[in-house]
């Protein structure tokens, strides 16, 4: 066991490992941002692009995306381009990353706070310049600072919010911006098809829920949902309740809604991008969902949300809500939202929309 883990921890040392390059950041021509992972993580992540080209409107911004959170970036004037890579098929991104590395990437910040394998693989590859990224843990043994791969490691205070956390990784560039909106652009043709839906509920009050997380055991079933559209039915007469779904899910959904008989719940429309979905949310006056990237595109438009999370502090922190009005249930389980109070949801939902009607 210890000569494997030493094992790795050289194999870590030597591929980390390179020669330092005499470079000043404010010189660069194109900045690379590796984000290919999650809806939530890219939306958070746009104050930081944002940040960066305001300050140096020259500069070539790219960002590594996945194929599932690389529609947040459309429309948005301030990312260049968009480049789709496969974190789980390293030989499906040869190609792309050669291509980056003959481009002649002069700094690559990559946001994860842990040791990547797949991340190091590919920015041994692409070969930028210089490499930003958050203060590392350890792993195998090695701590972060033995990473000489890394030029710069940038704060992760506790009790900081990710947004501000990636933020920090533009310190190198001697950015420090205090504009914290997140960036999410809906075209006129999905906001007018979200505004002709919602046509019908216009002297409503309108309530979005979503039901899912990306995460198992993000989940509220179909009980949990009925108690809560007949709760807040009682205390507010006069709503209507749309169910947020995937298009996937929309005939689970719809079944679901005919069996609850609530002639004031419908599911949304089958939306085909996450902007599609986006422009419905904008356009709600109160949002109910587990703790999940709908949260974050709620923020984006500074909707009251009721938030659902497992019962951990520290993920939440990184990751809670920022619109002005909210309120989060905690569960009693710290994996999942199982057991969550449907009575709490009721009264923070209730108590938002006594404030926005």
């Amino acid at each position: 066991m210890l000569l494997s883990l030493n094992i790795k921890a050289y194999l870590l040392k030597k591929i980390t490992n390179k020669k330092p390059v005499d470079f000043d950041l404010k010189d660069s021509k194109n900045v690379l941002f590796m984000r290919y992972d999650r809806i939530g993580d890219m939306l958070i992540s746009t104050p930081v692009y944002r940040a960066l080209k305001n300050n140096f409107p020259e500069i070539n911004i790219i960002v590594l995306a996945s194929r599932t959170n690389k529609d947040i970036l459309s429309q948005n004037p301030y990312v260049d381009s968009v480049i789709i890579n496969h974190k789980n098929n390293f030989f499906r991104d040869i190609i792309s990353l050669i291509k980056l590395r003959k481009l002649r990437i002069d700094a690559c910040i990559e946001f994860d706070h842990s040791v990547i394998p797949h991340a190091i693989m590919r920015l041994r590859i692409m070969n930028p310049k210089i490499v930003i990224s958050v203060n590392k843990q350890g792993r195998y043994g090695v701590s972060g600072n033995e990473l000489i791969m890394y030029d710069f490691f940038t704060d992760k205070p506790d009790h900081w919010h990710f947004r501000n956390i990636w933020l920090n990784t533009l310190n190198p560039f001697g950015i420090n911006s205090t504009s914290l909106e997140y960036d999410l652009f809906i075209s006129e043709y999905q906001e007018r098809l979200a505004l002709n839906f919602l046509k019908e509920f216009e002297s409503k009050c309108k309530i979005g829920i979503n039901l899912e997380g990306a995460v198992v055991g993000k989940k509220i079933n179909s009980y949990e949902l009925k108690k809560i559209c007949e709760g807040i039915k009682k205390i507010h007469k006069d709503i209507q309740v749309i169910i947020l779904t995937t298009p996937e899910n929309l005939m689970k959904i719809t079944n679901m809604i005919n069996k609850m008989s609530l002639n004031y719940v419908a599911p949304s429309y089958k939306t085909n991008k996450i902007q599609d979905l986006a422009a419905i949310i904008k356009n709600l006056d109160l949002i109910i969902s587990p703790d999940t990237s709908v949260i974050h595109i709620a923020s984006a438009f500074n909707k009251p949300v009721v938030s659902i999370h497992e019962n951990n502090i520290d993920s939440y922190e990184l990751f809670s809500p920022v619109s002005k009005l909210h309120r989060t249930v905690f569960s009693p389980s710290n994996k999942g939202i199982s057991g969550f109070s449907v009575a709490k949801v009721i009264e923070y939902s209730s108590d938002l929309l006594s404030k926005v009607s």
